[in-house]
């Protein structure tokens, strides 16, 4: 008998996960026992993801830039990813300036709302750590974000997941000191992390092994603790515009990939799904790096030396789902607040919007330290911050779920653009977890 495909589980895991939550919040102890019970099993599941990130980087991008055998190769990748990337996030943000001008979510927002989700979420404690946190970004020198790439401590650096950046740029400044001492001395260092990604790999499998479980608590426990569902009626004109530019980004990176690397997109999409089913219930393109990382090298056949540098940069600095967020966002607040956006205030929204994008952490909610920044910098005013996002707030965990899948699927894609640019993208080799079972059993 065939078995089920891991997307099919997963989905199955989702689905059963929000009528779970549904029924549980139906009791008075529903949402106690989903956080007692069942959110550990999806927080446990994102801990082992978070777990093997880093080793995961550190083996694969040593693996990728030793393999090269060619600085110039790393070079060709490493101009040709950035560059895309740049290109994909500003199509995003535009494709969101666009609807939000369009549709006009915030004119249909009354006074009545706009006061009662003022005074729910406004003084959240959530809301001021997102201002808090941005106005500290803000106040930082233009070159601040080049220094905080440069560890001063490679160890601290691989002890925290925000510090992604910095593990890249140690391991990349290890991959390419490999090269330049010669392929014999450096082939004790190169068969370790050539073993150690190998491991790795195998540790994705099995930590996959209980995605469906983890999903269905991580989902179950969303539905038990979200909001009001008349203020998420409110904004359903606001969350609907997100969604359709989101819908849209999904359309680009098919096209992409069916013009581009002449693979079919549907089959693109499926070989994806399952990273993109744990972006939606994890909310952290870091977390689901690992899950990315092993899905587009064992079933789209993008080769490692690609996917190695693309995938985990990609994970930091592309945030195409997040930054289309923040230009529907910030054009939404100003709607409905009465604050007038010139075109220039909206070019320079985008132009915001890329910067902040990159080295954002790739996890739940820094989208909306990137959106003050953007409404910073088109002179909205300080007072009204809190009552800007108090607005947004409602309905951002549920969005925030669906731009990362965007944030996953355009890394993703990239690889594969890059991948087919320097003749790197082959047949898929897909490994299974028990290959190796028999012997050891």
């Amino acid at each position: 008998m065939k078995k089920m495909a891991l997307h099919w589980k997963i989905l199955i895991g989702m689905v059963l996960g929000i009528l779970f939550g549904l029924l549980m919040t139906s009791f008075d102890w529903g949402q106690g026992f989903v956080s007692d019970w069942i959110k550990p099993i999806g927080s446990i599941f994102v801990k082992l993801l978070k777990l093997i990130a880093v080793p995961l980087i550190l083996a694969s991008l040593v693996k990728g830039i030793s393999d090269l055998k060619d600085i110039s190769k790393f070079k060709n990748i490493g101009l040709k990813t950035i560059s895309i990337y740049i290109g994909t996030t500003v199509i995003a943000i535009s494709i969101g300036l666009l609807l939000v001008n369009v549709v006009q979510p915030g004119n249909g927002i009354s006074e009545e709302t706009i006061t009662k989700l003022t005074n729910t979420y406004a003084n959240n404690s959530g809301v001021q750590a997102k201002i808090a946190e941005a106005s500290k970004q803000i106040s930082s020198g233009p070159l601040q974000f080049l220094e905080d790439m440069v560890p001063d401590n490679a160890m601290k650096a691989m002890s925290e997941n925000k510090l992604m950046l910095q593990v890249i740029f140690f391991t990349i400044f290890l991959g390419i000191s490999m090269l330049l001492i010669g392929e014999e001395r450096a082939k004790p260092l190169k068969d370790f992390f050539d073993s150690m990604n190998d491991v790795v790999l195998k540790m994705v499998d099995l930590i996959m092994l209980s995605a469906p479980i983890a999903v269905f608590a991580l989902l179950a426990n969303v539905v038990v603790s979200s909001d009001d569902p008349d203020i998420l009626i409110a904004l359903l004109w606001y969350a609907l515009t997100v969604v359709g530019g989101l819908l849209l980004m999904i359309v680009f990176y098919c096209i992409l990939v069916g013009v581009i690397t002449k693979k079919n997109p549907f089959w693109f999409l499926k070989e994806l799904s399952p990273a993109q089913l744990l972006a939606f219930s994890t909310s952290s393109s870091a977390a689901t790096l690992p899950v990315t990382m092993e899905r587009v090298e064992e079933h789209i056949g993008v080769d490692k030396e690609v996917s190695s540098f693309v995938l985990p940069v990609g994970a930091t600095i592309n945030m195409d789902g997040t930054s289309l967020y923040q230009a529907v966002a910030a054009v939404f607040i100003a709607q409905a607040l009465s604050f007038d956006l010139t075109f220039a205030d909206q070019l320079t929204i985008i132009l915001t919007a890329l910067l902040a994008s990159i080295g954002s952490a790739a996890v739940p909610g820094a989208g909306m330290v990137m959106l003050v920044i953007v409404l910073e910098s088109v002179g909205f005013p300080p007072e009204k911050l809190a009552i800007g996002l108090a607005l947004i707030f409602a309905v951002d965990r549920p969005l925030d779920m669906l731009r990362t899948v965007i944030n996953v699927t355009g890394d993703a894609t990239v690889s594969m653009l890059v991948a087919k640019s320097v003749g790197k993208l082959g047949d898929p080799h897909v490994e299974e977890w028990d290959d190796n079972y028999d012997a050891v059993k």
